[in-house]
């Protein structure tokens, strides 16, 4: 397999939770409205796969949307700091990203939607977030660090170009990459083939048939998020059941460790950052988590591996 092209360090910038996680605390709230608006105009697809989000080369994107007889689709651009909304008859609105509070965003959005007579009818209700409030009550005015975005961005694009390295070794049932907003974490999850138990749910304000069908086979997935819950930024890798064995498998690089508190794999993103390889160092982390869940589960890996030349 021909080396990966070399890459500027620019390109894993420093990322310290502390300095910016009340914007991205605003970020996680702001995505949770475009990706209803999403929920509610696409149709269910498959572990929620069409909810998510797509990196692109300016920010982060929702999937095309149907709205009578037109397409619409929204991009958090961290390169002009706006939410740009756009529709097939070339109809264009813009949101700037700025301090403000979720409410204040939440009202600008359905002003530029009814702009574009697009409908805003969702459920205002954060989801996976315990004590958030409903986006038309969040007035609190939240920061927003332009930098931080970008920077987080950033990480997003390389964590992105990584995973898909990843994903293309495999030949079984396999996710796209692609951002959940539920979470605020991107992510891939490999499928065994076989059913797994059912999920006991319990995410907070999200149906448990939801976290059931999503985890209704077992996976092995994995991804990166900024840091809520963790206090720093990190790669992540779990398995759904966990098998016996998993959390004592001897997992790459040095560094890594398994959280009991999150019943996963993690890898401090400063790990990656620092590497003189962030690539290499990152796919040892992603393929030692997997072999933990396939070894220790017993996956048919024969049927679902790629075999590199």
């Amino acid at each position: 397999m021909p080396s990966s092209p070399a890459v500027p360090a620019s390109a894993w910038p420093p990322l310290p939770w502390p300095a910016w996680q009340a914007t991205h605390e605003a970020i996680h709230l702001w995505t949770q409205v475009l990706g209803k608006l999403q929920l509610a105009g696409t149709p269910w697809t498959n572990h929620s796969w069409h909810v998510a989000f797509q990196p692109t080369a300016r920010g982060l994107a929702t999937a095309l949307v149907p709205c009578e007889g037109r397409t619409w689709q929204a991009t958090f651009d961290f390169l002009d700091h706006a939410l740009v909304l756009e529709d097939s008859a070339g109809g264009r609105a813009r949101v700037p990203l700025r301090p403000q509070s979720v409410a204040q965003f939440y009202e600008a959005v359905r002003q530029a939607l009814h702009g574009l007579g697009i409908p805003c009818a969702i459920r205002t209700q954060p989801s996976e977030i315990a004590d958030a409030l409903p986006f038309q009550h969040d007035e609190a005015v939240r920061p927003y660090d332009a930098d931080a975005a970008q920077r987080w961005w950033r990480v997003l694009l390389q964590a992105h170009r990584v995973l898909r390295i990843f994903r293309a070794r495999y030949a079984g049932k396999c996710s796209p990459v692609h951002f959940f907003w539920g979470a605020a974490d991107l992510a891939v999850t490999r499928f065994s083939g076989r059913t797994a138990p059912p999920h006991p749910g319990g995410a907070p304000h999200l149906a448990d048939w939801v976290m059931r069908e999503a985890y209704s086979h077992e996976v092995s997935s994995c991804g990166f998020w900024a840091g809520a819950g963790l206090g720093e930024p990190a790669f992540y890798s779990y398995a759904y059941p966990e098998p016996e064995g998993f959390a004592q498998w001897p997992v790459q690089p040095e560094g890594a460790y398994y959280s009991k508190a999150l019943r996963e794999f993690i890898l401090p993103y400063e790990v990656v950052r620092k590497a003189g390889d962030a690539v290499a160092v990152l796919l040892a982390f992603l393929q030692s988590t997997y072999e933990a869940a396939a070894v220790k589960g017993r996956w048919d890996r024969a049927a679902v591996e790629v075999v590199l030349p």
